[in-house]
């Protein structure tokens, strides 16, 4: 069967090669179970109840405010690549007028698609992005990566794989429109303070350039600069999150910085184990006084546009 329907959200399973080529085990079955069984606004509660990281992470409506704020609007198209559980896959919904999620993941898409199910400008189509890029049709006002440039080795072949990932988002993008990355700082002073890398869950491995092949990596705001404006964008826009992308409750940009003395926390591992090496507030106090934030914030938010002309047409 190539479609499946849940409430009013397609799922396209053309690409789906039969099985998911990932997952997070069985903690996945009890996302699925609250998914279906819960409406969208008693998720907090849920979430008090499980005490539960995993539930945090994928339900936490926290997670939207890293896209809440763009100008996205009912005559936009959208595509999200990386759909998941569909942290974000609402909000966007509630913003643009249509959007096509993608995700490897069957039982991912099928978390979402509960979580959306009343949603009637949603399709999510399963598979891998590399098979099904070539079949798009469309050009989008807007193509989010969020959380998931990181892994574009992991699908999009070895040669140049983020590079490869930049120019597949940049052909389906429409004239003016615009691609939003969502990503870890590998410079991120957390990472320096002595909280793990996230991905690969070792200290110091991002800041150590990644030594081992681990088929995951971040970047440093140079590097993600010099890769976008090196693939045709025509502007790149950076702005910093805070504490992190994943749960942000600030978003700083390059016209508002953190003032000394703003930032009074130490960055909290979430799931994991962390050394404290130093006082990240005190030192952030240092890094912002500098005028060097922008290179040690923990996370970036990266809104890339593509020219509303482009040269020679």
């Amino acid at each position: 069967m190539m479609q499946e329907k849940i409430g009013n959200v397609t799922l396209d399973l053309f690409w789906y090669p039969g099985n998911d080529r990932y997952s997070d085990g069985p903690v996945e079955d009890m996302l699925l179970d609250i998914a279906r069984n819960t409406q969208e606004e008693d998720l907090n509660r849920v979430i008090a109840e499980k005490k539960d990281w995993s539930v945090l992470y994928h339900f936490s409506e926290i997670r939207q405010n890293i896209i809440s704020w763009l100008p996205i609007n009912r005559y936009d198209h959208v595509l999200e690549i990386g759909s998941g559980c569909g942290a974000i896959t609402g909000a966007l919904c509630n913003m643009a007028g249509a959007v096509t999620g993608i995700e490897l993941s069957k039982k991912r898409s099928t978390i979402n698609a509960y979580r959306n199910r009343d949603k009637d400008n949603l399709r999510l189509i399963v598979g891998n992005f590399l098979d099904i890029e070539p079949n798009l049709t469309e050009n989008y006002d807007y193509i989010t990566l969020i959380g998931v440039f990181e892994y574009a080795e992991g699908y999009m072949g070895e040669i140049k794989p983020y590079q490869k990932m930049l120019e597949c988002a940049y052909r389906h993008l429409a004239p003016g429109g615009k691609l939003v990355i969502a990503i870890e700082n590998k410079l991120g002073l957390k990472y320096f303070a002595g909280c793990t890398e996230d991905h690969i869950g070792v200290q110091f491995k991002g800041i150590e350039g990644y030594p081992e092949p681990a088929g995951v990596r971040t970047f440093s705001r140079k590097e993600l600069k010099d890769m976008i404006e090196g693939t045709g964008y025509a502007k790149t826009t950076f702005y910093y999150p805070y504490p992190d992308y994943k749960f942000p409750m600030t978003i700083y940009s390059d016209r508002y910085l953190p003032k000394p003395g703003e930032i009074r926390e130490s960055f909290l591992n979430y799931d994991r184990q962390r050394i404290l090496l130093f006082s990240e507030p005190l030192a952030y106090n240092s890094v912002i006084e500098a005028g060097l934030y922008q290179e040690f914030a923990n996370s970036f938010l990266v809104i890339a546009e593509k020219a509303e002309k482009e040269a020679g047409k």
